[in-house]
């Protein structure tokens, strides 16, 4: 059984291999673009759905405007390409599923302040889709699995507390050590791959370093940075700075 269950960690692991467009990072991709594109369709409908779409034109325009050429700059014709805006003015946030859906919150503009800060955000969101960022966490979930599926085949003559204890500090380490990493990387991923974008699209890149700071300044309590999905703003800002010399060999103003 352990033996059976290595085969099949280890051909998954060769055959996952894939390449993130920019950074050029290896990744492990098990979900194919037909998947993840029809999770991606499916999410951003049932979100639609519930939603209450903005009555501010101005506003609306904005954001397929900016949508449009960064969708331009991502090169990726095979998208379904659709920008919408929300009416939630508490909620400061965006995201983009796979397959190109955007979607902006009203709550988020006042942090964004104009279009360049608003396009660090959606570049940012478009980062993710482009770098199939939610079929790599499916993916890493699936292969954390089948490790502990091999952790408590080698475990079944012990005594059943000593497994409990074990497969309970697994779990922990798993979510510690390798989940959340991966999502911080992916953040910071995302935040180098959209400067670029953002850049290629007209948007001036130095315009993530005040916005990041102003969403230092609007956030509250924060976990500490290893028990976070995201990097902490320090963190995020000193980063950024270093990638924008990148960015601007991009950057064509319009």
């Amino acid at each position: 059984m352990r033996n059976y269950i290595f085969i099949v960690l280890l051909s998954s692991v060769l055959a996952g291999c894939s390449t993130v467009p920019y950074t050029h990072r290896r990744q492990f991709n098990i979900v194919s673009d037909a998947e993840e594109n029809k999770m991606g369709l499916q999410a951003y409908q049932e979100t639609l759905a519930k939603a209450k779409l903005s009555s501010d034109a101005q506003a609306s325009a904005m954001v397929e405007r900016i949508g449009t050429r960064i969708a331009a700059a991502a090169e990726q014709p095979s998208f379904d390409w659709q920008f919408k805006l929300i009416d939630e003015p508490k909620s400061v946030n965006a995201f983009c599923l796979p397959g190109g859906r955007v979607a902006v919150y009203t709550g988020i503009l006042p942090v964004t302040e104009n279009e360049d800060g608003l396009a660090v955000v959606m570049a940012h969101e478009v980062a993710h889709a482009l770098a199939h960022h939610g079929a790599e966490r499916i993916s890493q979930g699936e292969l954390v699995s089948l490790g502990g599926a091999a952790l408590q085949a080698g475990m079944a003559q012990k005594d059943p507390a000593v497994q409990k204890q074990v497969m309970t500090a697994f779990g922990l380490g798993a979510n510690v050590g390798v989940l959340l990493p991966f999502s911080r990387s992916h953040e910071a991923e995302a935040d180098h791959i959209g400067l670029i974008l953002m850049a290629k699209a007209g948007y001036d890149p130095r315009a993530a370093v005040p916005f990041w700071q102003r969403m230092e300044q609007a956030g509250g309590q924060k976990p500490p940075e290893f028990l976070s999905t995201h990097p902490s703003d320090k963190t995020r800002i000193e980063k950024i700075q270093a990638e924008l010399p990148e960015a601007l060999k991009y950057y064509k103003p319009r």
